[in-house]
C-alpha cells in the first residue's frame, strides 16, 4: 500500500516535471506539451489503477490552484479552456493505457506498452480533447478532429518513446512494472 502511494506520487510529479519542457501553443488555444508522455507512461509502468490515480492526483492538485501544467497553468481557469478535454481526459487515458498493458501480457513488453500507449495516451485522450474542442471553442465533430490532428505526429513520438522506456526499465528492474507484475 505504502509502495503504491508512493508510486501514485512519482508518476503525478513526473507528469508535472514533463510541463517544465517549454510548451507551444497552437493557434487555436491548445498547447503541445510532453505531459501526455507522462499520462502513457502512468499507464504502461503503474498499471491501470495505480496509473488512473497518479493522473487523478495531479488533476485534482492542478484544480486547487498549483501551477504544474505546461506553462505555468494552475486553478479553475482552465476548465475553461480549449484544453479542457485533453485535461480532464488524464486520468481515463492512463487508465485506458494501463487496462490496455494489462490485457496484453503475451506480448512484448515494448510492443504492448507502444500499442497502450496509442490506445490509450492518444486514441483515448482524442475523444476528450475533440469534446473539449467541440464545447469550448464552438466546432462541429469533424472540424475539433481536424484541429486534433495536428498532434498526431508528436503523440506517435510520445508513444514510441513510452515503449522504449517500459521496455528499458523492465530489462532493468522487472518487479517496477507493475502493469505487467
Amino acid at each position: 500500500m505504502e509502495r503504491s502511494l508512493t508510486l501514485i506520487a512519482l508518476f503525478a510529479a513526473l507528469i508535472a516535471a514533463l510541463g517544465l519542457i517549454p510548451k507551444l501553443t497552437l493557434a487555436f488555444g491548445v498547447p503541445i506539451t510532453a505531459q501526455s508522455l507522462g499520462i502513457m507512461l502512468c499507464g504502461t509502468v503503474l498499471g491501470a489503477k495505480r496509473g488512473g490515480l497518479a493522473a487523478m492526483l495531479f488533476v485534482a492538485l492542478v484544480l486547487i490552484g498549483l501551477p504544474l501544467l505546461a506553462g505555468g497553468r494552475g486553478g479553475l481557469g482552465v476548465l475553461a479552456s480549449p484544453s479542457m478535454g485533453f485535461f480532464i481526459g488524464f486520468p481515463i487515458a492512463a487508465f485506458a493505457t494501463g487496462f490496455v498493458m494489462e490485457q496484453m501480457g503475451r506480448f512484448p513488453v515494448a510492443w504492448a506498452a507502444g500499442i497502450a500507449a496509442c490506445v490509450g495516451g492518444i486514441l483515448t485522450l482524442y475523444l476528450f480533447g475533440i469534446m473539449g474542442m467541440m464545447m469550448m471553442l464552438q466546432k462541429g465533430p469533424v472540424e475539433a478532429l481536424l484541429l486534433v490532428s495536428a498532434f498526431i505526429p508528436g503523440d506517435m513520438i510520445k508513444a514510441v518513446l513510452a515503449g522504449l522506456i517500459t521496455a528499458a526499465l523492465a530489462r532493468a528492474r522487472p518487479a517496477s512494472v507493475l502493469s505487467r507484475v
